[in-house]
């Protein structure tokens, strides 16, 4: 039996939960878990705000921990081996996307905690495919974020081809902006960060960014009309979106890795005349993920995390919805 954390009714408390997972599939692996970061995505999945929760549900979709079983027909993957699970823990392997090796696009893919038992557990299961391993040298305890939020700001960079002389700004200095002023500075970019949090402004410094710039200030913002390749859009609330465009330079790209639910109220002439791009993008293939996290070895990358063991995983919940998070909760043994 896997024993796990199961919410029973939408923003219901996490209850203990034991569930019988049957045999091992050929092409499955288990996981223990040692550490699961909480992301948004888990609060909305949990409350069924998509509409697409199956209860009782076990969240948790940021798994770090070692395999403890194989199937027979895996060979690339080893008991004891670390390794990850983020949004996916199945692809249909054969449409276009799969081939492609844009697995993330699978429009078949099996999500980890929707319809599947996520990583709010001792235990969780996936194709071995979705499992990516991670290389020595990483912080497990802070890793298990970036096989979500730290892919979703990475995968950009890859699909776009972001040059190192590209000017970037990041909207929202949170859970997905922090670890994007991370990357895109070790990219080799000048970056900037949009915050409306004074106290948010010296550590975007810290952390990468070169300039920053007041997201409330409407009056700085025209002062950068023209100015950046590309902005990263890493919020879930509604702005005024004419305005950032306005800063983009001809042919820049505004792009949402943010989830904002209301319409965008676009000005079109502003992308004709200037050919712009509005994109978005969720998170990355097992392939980008493992060139992230080899990417975040190489120059140190990490989240900024707060720790709460799994016994206290109804607090972490709060501390999430509370929105004083700094920047990341991780769950661990």
């Amino acid at each position: 039996m896997i024993k796990a954390y199961a919410a029973h009714e939408p923003k219901g408390k996490l209850q203990a939960f034991e569930y019988d997972p049957g045999a091992l599939k050929a092409h499955e692996i288990e996981i223990d878990v040692q550490f699961c970061g909480i992301c948004h995505s888990d609060l909305s999945v949990i409350d069924n705000e998509w509409g697409m929760t199956q209860y009782p549900v076990v969240a948790g979709h940021e798994v770090v921990g070692t395999i403890s079983q194989v199937g027979d027909h895996v060979k690339d993957l080893k008991v004891g081996q670390a390794v990850g699970l983020g949004w996916h823990a199945g692809y249909c392997n054969v449409c276009e996307p799969c081939h492609a090796g844009d697995h993330n696009l699978c429009a078949a893919s099996q999500p980890t905690i929707i319809g599947h038992h996520g990583g709010f557990a001792d235990k969780v299961r996936a194709e071995a495919n979705c499992v990516v391993p991670i290389p020595d040298g990483i912080d497990l305890e802070s890793a298990g974020p970036l096989f979500c939020g730290g892919v979703t700001v990475f995968n950009p960079l890859v699909q776009f081809d972001i040059q190192p002389t590209d000017k970037v700004a990041v909207i929202g200095i949170g859970g997905l902006g922090h670890m994007a002023l991370q990357f895109l500075n070790a990219w080799g970019c000048e970056v900037t960060a949009f915050t409306s949090s004074d106290d948010k402004k010296k550590e975007a410094l810290e952390m990468g960014a070169h300039h920053t710039l007041n997201s409330r200030d409407h009056k700085a913002i025209e002062a950068a009309a023209g100015r950046f390749d590309l902005i990263l859009s890493t919020v879930n609330v509604k702005l005024d979106w004419n305005l950032y465009l306005g800063s983009l330079k001809p042919r820049g790209r505004l792009h949402f890795v943010g989830a904002t639910l209301d319409p965008l109220d676009i000005n079109v002439f502003s992308l004709i005349m200037a050919q712009r791009t509005i994109s978005g993008s969720p998170v990355g293939s097992p392939a980008t993920i493992a060139k992230m996290l080899e990417f975040s070895l190489r120059h140190n990358i990490k989240p900024v995390i707060e720790k709460f063991s799994f016994d206290r995983i109804n607090e972490a919940l709060d501390r999430l919805r509370s929105g004083n998070a700094h920047y990341r909760i991780v769950l661990h043994r």
